[in-house]
């Protein structure tokens, strides 16, 4: 249903780095960024794995602080996912591991980013 969607941050340089280690293990490369006499000069860019689907602008942290899950194909990279976005500077959120609660298969990993977002990996596929 969602094309793509986004967060504004504070530091987009960080941010970017953050995200570009964090996501790597879900496939997900920066993408694009746009020019800067397209945005008003603010530094805007997104991420995905075909097309930009994860956009980050610099305008601050986004208040209230927003939750999105990531796709995952696997539970390894569930797990690889939590560790790079830790070793990236994010905060234990929520270790890998199956949350029942939600359904029988649903395998995550949430981790707070250096803005204070929740940010998730999820695989749907039972083990």
């Amino acid at each position: 249903m969602i094309d793509h969607s986004g967060i504004s941050v504070s530091d987009f340089d960080q941010a970017k780095a953050f995200y570009e280690q964090a996501l790597a293990p879900l496939g997900a490369t920066f993408m694009t960024q746009v020019p800067l006499e397209h945005t008003g000069g603010v530094k805007v860019g997104g991420f995905g794995r075909d097309n930009p689907a994860f956009w980050l602008s610099e305008a601050g942290a986004q208040r209230p602080p927003a939750h999105f899950a990531f796709a995952a194909r696997s539970r390894a990279e569930v797990d690889a996912f939590h560790a790079a976005a830790l070793a990236a500077g994010g905060t234990d959120n929520g270790a890998p591991g199956l949350r029942p609660h939600y359904h029988a298969s649903y395998y995550g990993a949430f981790v707070r980013d250096l803005d204070g977002n929740n940010i998730e990996a999820v695989c749907h596929t039972p083990a």
